[in-house]
């Protein structure tokens, strides 16, 4: 099998970067109006894009087992985690709350990675894990607000979603090669949005410059960007140190915010994120991954 071309820490890189534009996307949708109705029509847009790709796969032989495991990381991986979250935040959830209790997602998939995936998390990763959480803490400073506790529960389960995906997709290697993958996922995510964009109001897309800016930032930069480094960092890597990326997403996106939205970063932010990066160094892989 041939090298991959870019190296691991290049796609990490990538990933976060990418990772962390789903939070500005966040923002652009409820400007556009319904949440729900820009998610849905990201999916769809993106599936009719992707679908001769995952065509042509079916016909090469891509079986019935992959496209399943593929629905199930798409019902998991996009409709549940972005579902859940966005309820969350819309029932009162605080921003930071919210970025804190997805930080708790490296923290689950090590534990998790442990006992399902028998990877081998060390005393340093776990020291990593600690850290980088506390980073997350400094730097985005959540606090409790004053949401129902169904909204926290929401919350929770996002988190809890996508774990679960993480570990699945560690758990069953699959050869399926990425376009096709997101497409399968894409499909089956726009399924299970519609209902709730119609819920929203409909289904019918506002043609207008806010909604178009939205739709397109989260198929360019979350679904293909995100997602796709996503999967490809979880081939070559540990759940765990994958996990761990996700803490650097939140001081990365009051990047965005500040080049976007001349938001300001404050001093605890800029100490969280060193905090991060250091939590982060410190749960690389002691041992080699095999390379899907």
């Amino acid at each position: 099998m041939k090298s991959p071309a870019l190296p691991l820490a290049a796609l990490e890189a990538g990933l976060i970067v990418a990772w962390s534009s789903g939070f500005i996307g966040a923002r652009l949708a409820a400007d556009a109006g319904s949440v729900f109705l820009v998610l849905f029509w990201r999916f769809v847009i993106v599936s009719l894009v992707l679908l001769p790709l995952l065509i042509g796969a079916v016909r090469r032989g891509l079986t019935a087992k992959s496209l399943i495991l593929q629905a199930v990381l798409g019902a998991f991986a996009m409709f549940g985690y972005l579902a859940l979250g966005v309820k969350a935040i819309d029932l009162g959830v605080p921003a930071g709350t919210a970025a804190l209790i997805s930080a708790l997602q490296p923290v689950a998939t090590a534990a998790l990675a442990g006992s399902i995936l028998h990877e081998r998390v060390n005393r340093l990763q776990w020291m990593g894990l600690a850290l980088g959480l506390a980073g997350v803490s400094l730097a985005v400073g959540g606090s409790l607000g004053g949401a129902p506790l169904l909204a926290y529960v929401l919350s929770a389960a996002s988190t809890l979603s996508l774990v679960t995906a993480t570990i699945v997709a560690k758990a069953m290697p699959d050869s399926t090669p990425l376009l096709p993958s997101l497409a399968m996922q894409s499909i089956v995510a726009a399924l299970l949005f519609a209902p709730l964009a119609l819920l929203e109001g409909g289904m019918a897309p506002a043609l207008d410059l806010r909604f178009i800016a939205a739709v397109a930032w989260f198929i360019l930069f979350s679904t293909i960007g995100g997602y796709g480094l996503y999967w490809l960092c979880l081939r070559r890597s540990t759940a765990t140190r994958v996990g761990s990326l996700i803490y650097l997403t939140p001081p990365v996106t009051m990047i965005w915010g500040w080049l976007m939205f001349s938001e300001t970063i404050t001093t605890a932010a800029v100490i969280g994120f060193f905090i991060c990066i250091a939590g982060v160094f410190l749960t690389r892989p002691t041992t080699s991954v095999r390379r899907a």
